[in-house]
């Protein structure tokens, strides 16, 4: 009974994101059987789209570059404050 709970759990949200056969034949072909609806109203839709994927990329790039290899190497840096105990030694 639970792997059935699981399983609906699994597979219903997945479900509702394919499209429908009549939405699938209002979309445009790039867009066909992925969303409900109606397709972008002009192009400039994509244009603004695309940019925004453009944007997320960029930062996500970023921010992952910056955690894994952070470029503060001096001793006065304020992360410093946070990561010297008070006798001196790091954490």
């Amino acid at each position: 009974m639970k792997a059935i709970l699981v399983l609906f759990t699994l597979v219903l949200p997945a479900l509702s994101g394919i499209a429908c056969p009549v939405c699938e034949r209002q979309q445009p072909n790039v867009l066909r059987g992925i969303s409900h609806g109606t397709g972008p109203a002009s192009d400039w839709d994509y244009i603004i789209i695309w940019t925004m994927v453009v944007i997320v990329v960029f930062t996500l790039y970023f921010s992952i570059k910056m955690l894994v290899k952070p470029g503060e190497k001096t001793g006065s840096h304020i992360k410093r404050i946070i990561l010297n105990l008070e006798d001196g030694t790091e954490k």
